[in-house]
């Protein structure tokens, strides 16, 4: 299969799978973009734009929006970017295939506690699987503004049938044989932008953030250790790189998230506002539950569960923080 012969589909017309497209495009005589919604693919088809997720980028003409699962699965290769919740049920409608299936969506899967993808090769054992990961806001990418990621790949092979088509001028993969590590710091990442989102909204300070991160990072390591990660995976940009980016802007979903929370606003009201999906929001105490089956501490990813529960604000999240045991900095 060579780049020109290869077919790429992206299945998820969300912000991130519609910046995806738009890059990926760049050589493709058509790329089909899937997308839930009717007006969706209406918008994509008739004037080249994604206004309800994406609005104000103009997309290239070689993309085309569909609902049609058989000309998905005709794909060579397909990039998931579904909300992680919604993987199972995606891949279970999609037709016998043998594409690739490039995983560009973060979270675990509340039902299982399995990781994505854990998911896809329970229900699609036949195809080969890797990961996309790293610091990406899509209104950037869409943009053609430089970005470096981890294309994860269960091997070497699967690396150099895939890099070919991944990489353009202002989009650069790195290889990674580390799959889990890749999806463990893209599900971490969000639950802890949304902690910082909360530091930001209560007015906490430069200071707090910037240890929110650093002791984070920590609890990345410690539960990535756990689950087979290796720790260098979790240092580059799908872990360390990932969790600077989104705990750093309110353009990520989740930091915004948090923020509102920080001001006051319930977990309710905040995420039924909401077109997009903040992941961490699904994540966190599906993390939680799993971390302590496997004795891995976490009280970050614990105080945010508390307050999306509302079982604790913000002031008593940080004196409990603040008040936990002084020990070594690698504890």
């Amino acid at each position: 299969m060579t780049v020109a012969t290869a077919k790429i589909g992206v299945i998820g017309a969300g912000a991130w799978g519609t910046a995806l497209a738009q890059v990926l495009s760049e050589d493709q005589d058509e790329l089909l973009l899937w997308a839930r919604e009717p007006e969706v693919v209406e918008q994509i088809n008739r004037s080249h734009e994604n206004q309800s997720f994406l609005p104000d980028h103009q997309l290239r003409d070689n993309i085309s929006a569909t609902q049609n699962w058989d000309a998905m699965a005709a794909c060579d290769v397909l990039l998931m970017v579904t909300p992680a919740q919604h993987l199972r049920s995606t891949l279970e409608a999609l037709p016998n295939s043998n594409a690739a299936l490039l995983l560009c969506c973060k979270g675990i899967e509340a039902q299982s506690q399995m990781l994505l993808s854990e998911v896809a090769k329970q229900v699609r054992p036949q195809n080969p699987l890797a990961v996309l990961s790293g610091p990406t806001f899509a209104h950037e990418v869409v943009q053609g503004l430089p970005t470096a990621l981890t294309l994860a790949c269960e091997n070497e092979a699967l690396w150099d049938r895939l890099n070919p088509l991944i990489a353009k001028a202002s989009f650069r993969p790195y290889y990674s044989d580390d799959v889990i590590g890749a999806e463990i710091g893209g599900a971490v990442k969000n639950v802890l932008a949304i902690g910082c989102g909360v530091v930001d909204g209560a007015g906490l300070g430069q200071n707090a953030r910037a240890s929110l991160i650093s002791r984070g990072f920590a609890e990345m390591l410690r539960y990535g250790s756990a689950r087979g990660a290796k720790a260098e995976t979790l240092s580059g940009l799908c872990g360390l790189g990932d969790l600077v980016l989104t705990c750093s802007s309110t353009s990520s979903r989740n930091f915004s998230l948090g923020k509102g929370l920080g001001q006051g606003q319930s977990a309710e009201t905040l995420l039924s506002d909401r077109t997009t999906v903040a992941e961490g929001a699904s994540t966190a105490p599906v993390l939680q539950q799993d971390a302590k089956a496997r004795q891995v501490d976490m009280p970050i990813v614990d105080a945010v569960c508390a307050m999306l529960t509302g079982k604790a604000d913000v002031q008593s999240v940080v004196s409990e923080l603040m008040k936990r045991p002084l020990v070594s900095e690698r504890g």
